[in-house]
Order: structure tokens, then C-alpha cells, then sequence
């Protein structure tokens, strides 16, 4: 009982028609065009110089954002090159009590345009993996701006003392002194500050970088994915913060300046091509009712083209739906108690040879006389002549798709020339097909 109640249903289901497989066709494209993903990401920045935060997580820093736009670049999609806007800030607060005083900071926005090339390792993974790694390496152009915070709100100068406050005057100065704080407010520039002296002058503040991306995405759908990942930007510049191994009166460490920009990124494929199209059929446009598609008496062929309805279950037929007469006496096989009956006998109803007076004697009997009109077409179906044809001539043009060459074509024939058409073994155009369909319900 319980594998009846589970399996029947499917049975059920299975035996439905899918009308939705009649009017739609789906198909893959084999060689979907792609247009470039567009992606967005945030994060943080944390500057690796010669005045640098106490702090070295990457993970903590200076907000930033980027904008990007990818493309693939070879025909198996194993490269994708990316061109960049990144815009955020950088920082740096140095503090000593050490013989050599260190007491510096700065603060610059930062605005970065170039292109990288990326790898995803489509050699060794799957086209529709969940988790893609990748690395990239680029090249970009690097615009700041350095500032310090040397002053407060009043314009008072900082002085850091051994005992680490800030006062208004130097430690080695003899006098009263005033506790000043710092407002973070960096509104003076490093390069033109002369009481420094840091010996640079009004420099250009260019460089090129040089980023190195680690990472991973992660698939949602075929028209988005994120990913996580990190970007070493080199700078070809030891000066973004003012400070440099050589040149200025305060000597940094030696080699250039660096940053880390951590982020996650949404990225969204808004523009290619759709792997898949939908290809309506010819009876797409036509709005037909559901009921032309049903078959109530079961014999596999639909009550819209069935000349016989009612046929009885399991019952062999033709195309037209009617039950198989072999010895076409008027009697159908499967009521024909004489299945091989000579075309000119005359048989009674059970398809039985009788002798013309027989026959005549059995009309005589019959209740409901045949109207005159018939009595010439029920003889020639009884001598085997009748057959049945269409209503209308089948167009010269049409007369190849009659294959059994009965006048008439049947709803085989017509799906016969609908396959034919989409494996584009004839020569025929939309138009010629929707006039054969209409030509079709003429019948």
C-alpha cells in the first residue's frame, strides 16, 4: 500500500502533457558572448613607510573603496584583466623617547588608477567551481598629497617631552610651559614646512605602484560572485610620508614605501550574453485553449484531429484516431469476426460475408432508413472504395508531405515536417510553416 501511494502519483504526473514543451524550446549557447563584470570593494589600508602606526594587522587602517571593471583576455577564460580606481587614505604616527627622536605624523588621500592581469587557475579547477583562488599582478599610477598634524587649533607648535605630554615649548627651554593636545587635524604640508627642514622642497607627489592580489571568490550565481583578498601596493617612491633614507634631515629606513589594501568586493556580470535562449515554436503565437490538447478517449491522439472519439481503451488506431480496419469492410478489426474479407463481399455488422439478398433483407429490417444522400457513399465503403480525404486540395506545394499519398494530411505528417524543419532537412521558411499549419485546421 505504501509503495502505491508513493509511485502512483509519479505515474499520474508522468502521463500529464507538457504544453509549455509545445510553444517554448530551451537551448544551450554554446559561445555566449562576454562583456566586462563590473565590481565594487571595501576596505582598509595600512601603510608600511617610514612613519608608520604602532598597530601592523592589516586588517586595521584607514577606510578605503575601489572600483573595477574585468575582462578575459583569452578564449578559454584563464586570464582577466582588471582596470582599477582606488581612493582612500593613508596614516602614520611615529612616537620615541629613544636618543633620536621620532615624533612624526602624517596623513594623505591617495588616488590610484591601473590595470592588473589576473590568474584563477581554470588549468586546475572546474568552470563552475563554488571557490575560485586567484592572483594578480599589475601596474598603477599613485596620486598624494602628505600632511602633518604639527600644530593644535590655536596654532601652537608641538613639543614632545621625555616624560611623554605635549607642551608648547621645548624641554630644553628655561620657563613656563602650557600642556597642548593633539586635534588630529593634519592641515599643514610636509613639503613646504622650512622649520623642518627636511631639505625636499615643493617635490612632485607621483609614483608608480606595483600591486601584488592574493585571494579567492566565491560563486552566488552565473551573474554574481565575491571575493576576499589582500593587494601589496609597492611604491617606486620612498617619499609618501616625507621621509626618506636619504635627502631629508630626518633618515628613514632604507628601501621604498608600501601599503596593504584589504578588502571584500561584489562583483556582478550584468552584460554578457545568457548561457541559455528560448526558442518559441510555431504554435507560440497562437492562443490556444488547453482543451485542444486533450485526448479523452486515450488513444494517443488528440481529440482536435481524432475523427473516431470515443474509441474504446487499448484499442489500436491510425493517425486519424479511427480503429484499424485490415480488410477496410466498414467494420473495425477489433469488432471484424472475419478479419480477411474480400473488398467486393458484402458483410453483415460483425463483418461477416453475407450474399446481396442477405444484406438487402438486413437494411429492409433496420429501423432508421440511411438518408438517400449516403446510400452511394455507404456502398462504396462497403465494397472497399472509400477512403477518406481532405476537405480542401492539398496546395501543389504541399503535396510531397503527404506520405501515405491519401489526400490527406494527417497530424503525423504535420509533426513529421515540424521535426524535419528544426533538424533543417527542408527547404521551407517560417512563413511556408505557418501556412502548412493553417492549412492543416483547414482540412
Amino acid at each position: 500500500m505504501l509503495l502505491l501511494i508513493v509511485v502512483v502519483p509519479f505515474i499520474a504526473q508522468g502521463q500529464e502533457i507538457d504544453y509549455d514543451s509545445l510553444l517554448q524550446r530551451i537551448d544551450t549557447v554554446e559561445n555566449p558572448v562576454y562583456k566586462p563584470v563590473v565590481s565594487f570593494s571595501y576596505g582598509v589600508l595600512n601603510f608600511r613607510g617610514d612613519v608608520h602606526n604602532s598597530y601592523l594587522t592589516p586588517a586595521i587602517g584607514n577606510n578605503a573603496f575601489q572600483v573595477n571593471v574585468a575582462t578575459f583576455v583569452d578564449r578559454k577564460h584563464y586570464f582577466t584583466a582588471n582596470f582599477y580606481f582606488l581612493s582612500g587614505t593613508l596614516s602614520g604616527n611615529s612616537y620615541s623617547h629613544s636618543d633620536i627622536v621620532r615624533n612624526l605624523n602624517f596623513q594623505t588621500s591617495i588616488a590610484v588608477y591601473g590595470a592588473n592581469l589576473e590568474y584563477r587557475f581554470g588549468h586546475f579547477l572546474e568552470k563552475e567551481a563554488l571557490v575560485r583562488p586567484y592572483v594578480s599582478l599589475g601596474l598603477g599610477n599613485l596620486n598624494y598629497s602628505a600632511k602633518g598634524d604639527l600644530s593644535d587649533a590655536n596654532g601652537l607648535d608641538y613639543y614632545y617631552w621625555s616624560d611623554g605630554t605635549i607642551r608648547d615649548v621645548d624641554e630644553t627651554m628655561v620657563g613656563p610651559s602650557n600642556l597642548l593636545y593633539r586635534d588630529y587635524d593634519f592641515e599643514t604640508d610636509l613639503r613646504l614646512r622650512e622649520e623642518q627642514e627636511f631639505g625636499l622642497g615643493d617635490y612632485n607627489q607621483r609614483s608608480l605602484v606595483i600591486p601584488l592580489t592574493l585571494g579567492a571568490h566565491f560563486r552566488i550565481n552565473r551573474r554574481a560572485f565575491f571575493s576576499l583578498g589582500m593587494s601589496y601596493h609597492y611604491a617606486l617612491s620612498d617619499l609618501l610620508d616625507n621621509v626618506a633614507y636619504e635627502g631629508t634631515s630626518v633618515q628613514g629606513d632604507k628601501g621604498n614605501d608600501s601599503y596593504i589594501y584589504s578588502h571584500l568586493s561584489v562583483h556582478f556580470d550584468l552584460f554578457s550574453d545568457p548561457t541559455t535562449r528560448t526558442v518559441d515554436l510555431m504554435f507560440a503565437d497562437a492562443e490556444f485553449d488547453p482543451i485542444f490538447f486533450d485526448d479523452e478517449d486515450g488513444d494517443f491522439v488528440l481529440d482536435v484531429t481524432d475523427r473516431c472519439p470515443g474509441t474504446p481503451y487499448g484499442v489500436e488506431v491510425d493517425t486519424l484516431g479511427c480503429p484499424l480496419d485490415g480488410d477496410m469492410d466498414g467494420v473495425p478489426d477489433y469488432l471484424d469476426q472475419e478479419l480477411e474479407t474480400d473488398r467486393r463481399a458484402w458483410v453483415d455488422d460483425r463483418g461477416v460475408t453475407v450474399s446481396e439478398d442477405e444484406f438487402e433483407a438486413s437494411m429492409q429490417l433496420r429501423n432508421n432508413a440511411m438518408a438517400r444522400e449516403h446510400v452511394e457513399e455507404y456502398m462504396a465503403l462497403i465494397r472497399g472504395e472509400y477512403r477518406l480525404e481532405s476537405a480542401v486540395d492539398i496546395p501543389e506545394n504541399f503535396i510531397s508531405l503527404d506520405v501515405d499519398g491519401d489526400g490527406y494530411l494527417s497530424f503525423d505528417e504535420l509533426i513529421l515536417v515540424i521535426d524535419k524543419y528544426f533538424d533543417f532537412q527542408l527547404d521551407m521558411n517560417v512563413e511556408e510553416v505557418r501556412d502548412l499549419n493553417d492549412f492543416f485546421f483547414a482540412q
